[in-house]
């Protein structure tokens, strides 16, 4: 019986159920109850409140309101008490691993978390500001995708203009589809000779390189996470493959080069070279910065331009005109497309 009033009525000693206040508020009124009427919440006995009356055993007396107070009280100051020494003992760890710490020697060039990963775009934006503020020579970015939209550019450009307005240069790479966004160049007019645009087929992933000590990589595909990077050895790993790219790239202002091959777009073979490495439509559209619809478009005019009628047989021209960057070889009844 106990252990089923138990489940049907589980509390702790500090409160009662509704069903057990109202029989003891019945007992304290009326002096007693019958036993059978406490068989439904046998918490009142568990914590005491009813005890069987020495005259007769089939009826129950309600211990005395003050005792029960004192009882709940004493419960509660127990609990508070070992509240307390659990607060106190966290707090004594604390000081000694505080103590303990004062004696660790940090590297000079380890200031900081070599590594920190930043979860949501609020502290994302929280530890570019930062970096911006602390910036005083060089920003190097990687700007990956096609066509930059007005609000990605608006997004950061407080930054660029109180970098600008330290006399902070800044070098930036894009891929080539970023020449035709018109917010690109109303941006890059807006910062005059304090950046330095540079373009290629395709580039890496987002990077933003602060005074070649601190860097941002992002951490997941869409962005909303990141690594703040200060270690010494990764951040000049990233400066080499920035430099090295940006020796590949094409400067802003300079037209691209010519393909070399009649009919064929500096786009077009880009994509006639990701096409050979066997990539498909979507992950060459991806690295290229396009649409996948205009990806496919490019690639129809490509089909058209060499003469093919499947993608097996473009695959097969595209080797033939040397547009996968192996050397072009002539097939015996058709012309080569003319190189320049």
């Amino acid at each position: 019986m106990t252990g089923h009033g138990a489940q049907e009525h589980p509390h702790g000693a500090d409160r009662l159920c509704a069903a057990g206040d109202r029989v003891y508020s019945r007992a304290v009124r009326l002096g007693r109850v019958p036993r059978r009427d406490a068989e439904p919440v046998p918490c009142l006995l568990e914590l005491a409140l009813l005890h069987p009356d020495p005259d007769d055993m089939d009826w129950l007396v309600p211990t005395s309101p003050q005792e029960v107070m004192t009882r709940l009280l004493r419960g509660v100051h127990e609990e508070v008490r070992a509240s307390q020494r659990r607060v106190g003992a966290a707090v004594e760890a604390f000081e000694r691993y505080a103590g303990l710490g004062r004696h660790v020697r940090t590297p000079a060039a380890a200031e900081g978390t070599a590594i920190r990963v930043l979860d949501g775009l609020a502290r994302i934006q929280g530890a570019m500001d930062e970096a911006t503020q602390a910036c005083t020579t060089e920003v190097l970015t990687v700007q990956p995708g096609g066509i930059r939209r007005e609000h990605e550019l608006s997004e950061g450009l407080h930054r660029a203009l109180a970098l600008r307005g330290r006399g902070v240069r800044m070098r930036d790479l894009y891929t080539h589809v970023a020449r035709h966004g018109q917010g690109l160049l109303t941006y890059l007019e807006l910062m005059g000779d304090a950046v330095e645009a540079r373009t290629l087929d395709e580039v890496v992933d987002r990077l933003i390189l602060f005074d070649r000590t601190v860097a941002f990589i992002p951490a997941n595909a869409d962005c909303t996470m990141a690594l703040e990077l200060r270690h010494p050895a990764l951040i000049a790993y990233l400066v080499t493959v920035f430099e090295r790219l940006w020796r590949l790239a094409v400067p802003l202002t300079a037209p691209l080069p010519d393909t070399g091959f009649e009919g064929v777009s500096h786009r077009e073979r880009s994509i006639a070279a990701l096409l050979a490495e066997g990539h498909q439509d979507a992950v060459v559209a991806e690295r290229l910065g396009i649409s996948v619809r205009t990806c496919r478009a490019h690639i129809a005019r490509l089909s058209e331009t060499l003469g093919a009628t499947s993608r097996t047989q473009l695959g097969v021209r595209i080797a033939q005109a040397g547009l996968d960057g192996s050397p072009s070889v002539s097939v015996p009844g058709r012309e080569s497309p003319n190189v320049r």
